[in-house]
Order: C-alpha cells, then sequence, then structure tokens
C-alpha cells in the first residue's frame, strides 16, 4: 500500500453493543462482537491511523453521544477516534472535540440549516463530513433521512465550505462484504479534490487496492474486518 494510505477500523455501537448492520437496516444485524470498548481496543493494537466509532443510536434520534466519546478515546489510547453521531449543532461537534475525539464526524447537520462553514470554522482539519449515499442520493439521520441532495451536489458543498475531510459510504455494500461501489468513489474523487476516505462493502486487501489506485486517502473496513480479526 502507497505512504499514507490508510486502512481504518470501524466500530459501530448500538444499545451498548458492537454490531454491524447491514445497508444501514437498524433490524437487520449483519454481525454482533460484543463488548465495543473492547473491540476498539482490539483495533488500537493494530496501530491504524485512526479507530472509526459511530453512535448509532445517537446517528438516528440526535443527541452527541459524549459517554461513548470518552470511554472510546480512553479505550484508544494513544491511537486517535474518529467519531460520530447525534451531532446536530456546532456545539455538540465541539464538545465531542473536547471530550478528547480527534476528528468529529457529521453527517445530518452537515446538510441541514445550520452552514457548513459554521462547523469547518470550529473544527478546521478535524472535522469529516459523512456523505452517505443511496440511490444516487445522500441520506441523513441514521440513514433512515434524505438530504434532497446529489453526491456531486453534497460535495460541491463540502468544497464550497472549506471541508478538507469526507468519508464517502455506499449505503447498498455496507455490512454485505460485496466490494466498494468503485463508481460512486470515482464520482466523489472527480467532484471533490480533498481527503477522500470509502466505506461500504470492503472485503479483502484488492479492494482495498482498489479505492487506493482511484487516489483516494484510505478506506473504513467494518464487517469485514471483524471477520479477520474473529477468534477461530
Amino acid at each position: 500500500m502507497s505512504q499514507g494510505f490508510a486502512v481504518i477500523p470501524a466500530v459501530d455501537v448500538l444499545d451498548g453493543r458492537a454490531v454491524r448492520l447491514h445497508r444501514g437496516d437498524y433490524g437487520d444485524v449483519a454481525a454482533e462482537a460484543g463488548d465495543p470498548f473492547e473491540l476498539i481496543r482490539r483495533a488500537a493494537a493494530r496501530e491504524p491511523a485512526f479507530v472509526h466509532v459511530v453512535a448509532l443510536g445517537a446517528a438516528r434520534d440526535g443527541g452527541a453521544p459524549l459517554d461513548l466519546a470518552r470511554r472510546a478515546v480512553a479505550a484508544a489510547a494513544p491511537v486517535p477516534v474518529q467519531l460520530g453521531g447525534g451531532v446536530r449543532s456546532v456545539a455538540d461537534a465541539v464538545a465531542l472535540a473536547d471530550a478528547g475525539v480527534a476528528r468529529v464526524m457529521i453527517g445530518t447537520a452537515a446538510f441541514g440549516e445550520i452552514p457548513l462553514r459554521e462547523f469547518v470554522d470550529a473544527l478546521g482539519e478535524r472535522l469529516v463530513v459523512a456523505v452517505d449515499v443511496a440511490d444516487g442520493v445522500v441520506r441523513t439521520a441514521g440513514w433512515l433521512g434524505d438530504s434532497g441532495l446529489t453526491t456531486a451536489a453534497a460535495l460541491e458543498r463540502c468544497t464550497d465550505a472549506g471541508v478538507e475531510n469526507v468519508l464517502c459510504t455506499a449505503i447498498a455494500r455496507d455490512g454485505t462484504l460485496s466490494g466498494p461501489d468503485l463508481d460512486l468513489l470515482r464520482e466523489a474523487r472527480n467532484h471533490y479534490s480533498g481527503s477522500i476516505l470509502a466505506a461500504g462493502g470492503i472485503r479483502d486487501e484488492a479492494d482495498v487496492e482498489a479505492v487506493r489506485a482511484l487516489g483516494l486517502q484510505g478506506v473504513v473496513v467494518g464487517r469485514a474486518w471483524l471477520e479477520w480479526t474473529s477468534p477461530d
């Protein structure tokens, strides 16, 4: 892998458990992995660039998950944490940063009524915007809401606001181990020149290399990483 390309393990948390949902369906758990903080510690032991943590309940319902954030940061130390879920205001985002989160991810709030530039001004390079796409449209509110924006429009909004980092997820591939949506990722690269992480469908090293070849900066690996690291 090229220098600077990151493979980032993901830990999704719902009702106190580490889970992977199938295509974002809260009623369809593709995998369970028990204690999320033990999983975060296991992920951090591999010394990735970040451990990626998502508070699924907060993403759906709102409310910055500060307790989860603090415990995740402690479990991952000294590896930094990239965390999202529940941010609905600049104050929420700043509170997560103050709790020790190295990169704060926003999705719903990025495409709502608050100017995205306010989040950029507050967090700078510590901000990551989640561009979660299904059927060509960016989804919000734990993927249950519709932003009304196409992928290109959402990324152009990120560019205009000065966002430095985005995470582009192919919702239809998430938790499926069916391979990344390379067409979506090419579109993202064509419309956004900043740092792009890809997520959704990553199965193996070949998928990782396919994403790297597009000129992206890394991949977030969820279900595959759980299977790679599961005890025999």
